[in-house]
């Protein structure tokens, strides 16, 4: 199966879809203002035009009747209606050459203004194109520098919890000894949570540059079920706390990359374990849901306020300020997560009663095609 990855630079996209946006935007403000404008113009002339020729008709009609009057001869008359014909004429191209004037330097200024915008806008793309680079440039540099880091704190991380495990395997079965244990088993824990916070971080980085990468291949999601169960079960026990899986069906395919979503399972159950006091209960429950499969891990805990349940989703979201048991960041690589198979996370609560934190794959059928 080829590895899929999320679009690149989702942000990028984003921007420039806004961008092109709010250019169409103005660009219908200012030819709606423009029609407007032109339109006013026009009807203005049209009246000043129209109060011309009310005077001038009634000042012909004026002499008409003073003509009349004096019984002017025929041919002065005809020699009247020959002069008024040619003024009438000339007028009529006049008001022609003016309204041709007019539409040429309406067209020119049209032209102009966006030959004008065009090169604003094009220097806006050139600094933005240029803004870019140096912050690809930058992240180039940030990603080098923290692979190399993650790279050398992990080793050291290995190294400090074979030396713990070895201080468990030789000390001495005393109270001295069983101390020795004990901090053993806390620098284990120690070193378990730094190496879980440099793999989050480095995913962060990888979410932030759209490159989130999952490997989906046909298997058991039952089976991912029950292992994420045996993983956690121990751990659920020694905090009090009761762990059980409910699935439909011995077996239930769908195409998913197995550590990945194993990474969604255990971020979910170690959330559900932090926040569900003793005497609790966690149950992980797998069923089929029309075209997909879903996932669910519900707990008795404290609960989520319904205005926060969005948020939950987003970096560095902390369920109370004063918890510093992480940086925030499991449920927002989980959300990215599942979104690159082609799924979707949410989640559901109510204060006091306890939470309910589910997702959905596509099913092996849906994803044949």
């Amino acid at each position: 199966m080829p590895t899929k990855d999320q679009k690149p630079k989702p942000q990028r996209a984003s921007t420039d879809e806004s961008l092109r946006l709010e250019r169409e935007k103005s660009d219908r403000v200012y030819a709606t203002g423009q029609t407007t404008i032109n339109a006013e113009a026009d009807a203005a002339i049209q009246q000043a035009r129209e109060s011309t020729d009310d005077f001038l008709r009634a000042t012909r009609e004026n002499a008409d009747g003073r003509l009349s009057r004096s019984e002017t001869p025929a041919q002065t008359r005809e020699s009247v209606a020959r002069g008024r014909a040619h003024e009438d004429a000339a007028l009529q191209q006049e008001r022609s050459t003016a309204d041709a004037e007019r539409q040429d330097e309406r067209a020119e200024r049209t032209r102009a203004l966006a030959s004008l915008l065009h090169l604003g806008r094009a220097e806006t793309d050139l600094r933005l194109l240029v803004e870019r680079t140096h912050a690809d440039e930058g992240i180039a540099t940030r990603d080098q520098f923290m692979g190399m880091v993650s790279h050398d704190l992990r080793t050291l991380l290995g190294g400090i919890a074979l030396q713990a495990a070895l201080l468990k395997r030789d000390a001495a079965e005393d109270e001295a000894g069983r101390r020795a244990v004990q901090a053993a088993e806390k620098i284990q824990r120690f070193t378990a949570r730094m190496n879980r916070l440099i793999g989050d971080l480095v995913d962060v980085a990888s979410i932030e540059e759209g490159r989130i990468r999952v490997t989906p291949a046909l298997q058991d999601a039952a089976a991912l079920v029950r292992e994420s169960v045996e993983a956690f079960q121990p751990l659920a026990s020694s905090q009090g706390l009761s762990l059980d899986v409910e699935t439909r069906g011995n077996t239930l395919m769908a195409r998913f990359d197995h550590g990945r979503i194993l990474q969604v399972l255990a971020n979910l159950l170690s959330n559900a374990i932090k926040f569900t006091p003793p005497g609790g209960r966690i149950s992980l429950r797998l069923e089929p849901v029309g075209q997909d499969v879903r996932f669910s891990v519900t707990d008795t805990g404290s609960g989520i306020p319904s205005h926060q349940l969005e948020a939950v989703f987003e970096r560095f979201w902390q369920a109370r300020g004063e918890d510093r048991r992480g940086l925030g960041l499991g449920l927002y690589i989980s959300k990215s997560i599942v979104e690159a198979h082609g799924g979707r996370i949410w989640a559901e609560s109510q204060p006091g009663v306890g939470s309910t934190f589910a997702f959905t794959l596509p099913a092996a059928a849906a994803s044949a095609t």
